[in-house]
């Protein structure tokens, strides 16, 4: 048993952290964007999706098109924030609350998604930020499925999951940093 003031190794989590090298690199959209009736045009004709981000995700949803999986943590980029409630159709199937702090990859949002995808999907509501959860997403869907992101004031960057997609997100993450960190649960 640790000692008094000390942290237990079991509360520890493996996290990636962007480096200021990759910035850059993550900034770039992976997918071709799209804006208006024409990103709305594509969400809808999509089979199979994952979503991330709060805008993208009520989207697909007020199409009447839900992703198989939504990552949102209730803000945008501009500090707007996003009520739960239109999300509730899709965390009806399943909500699962993650925590992921800012410019971080947890292991835990990663095994959700992959979980997520195995069960049958649902809503990922993150407590800190889910930016990187798109390459969760890119990392554990089937091939041929889509993953859609937001890109503020842009629009929607659609990324098809195939082998190449999958291995781009593999080297991004193997050139993150990887750390240790508390979680607090």
């Amino acid at each position: 048993m640790p000692r008094a003031g000390t942290r237990s190794a079991s509360s520890d989590e493996r996290a990636w952290a962007v480096p200021e090298s990759l910035r850059a690199t993550l900034a770039v959209p992976y997918g071709p964007v799209y804006s208006g009736t024409e990103a709305d045009r594509r969400i809808r004709a999509l089979g199979l999706f994952a979503s991330c981000g709060d805008r993208v995700t009520a989207r697909a949803l007020e199409l009447d098109h839900p992703p198989l999986i939504g990552i949102v943590d209730y803000t945008t980029r501009r500090n707007e924030p996003v009520s739960p409630e239109r999300f509730r159709s899709l965390a009806a199937r399943r909500l699962v609350r993650v925590r992921n702090p800012a410019g971080l990859l947890t292991d835990r949002l990663r095994s959700t998604v992959r979980a997520l995808v195995q069960e049958g999907g649902g809503l990922i509501e993150v407590e800190g930020e889910e930016d990187l959860g798109a390459l969760a997403l890119i990392e554990s869907l089937p091939a041929g499925a889509t993953v859609i992101y937001g890109i503020p004031g842009e629009g929607v960057s659609f990324v098809r999951v195939d082998a190449r997609s999958q291995e781009h997100v593999r080297h991004l993450i193997g050139r993150m940093e990887l750390r240790r960190i508390d979680l607090g649960d």
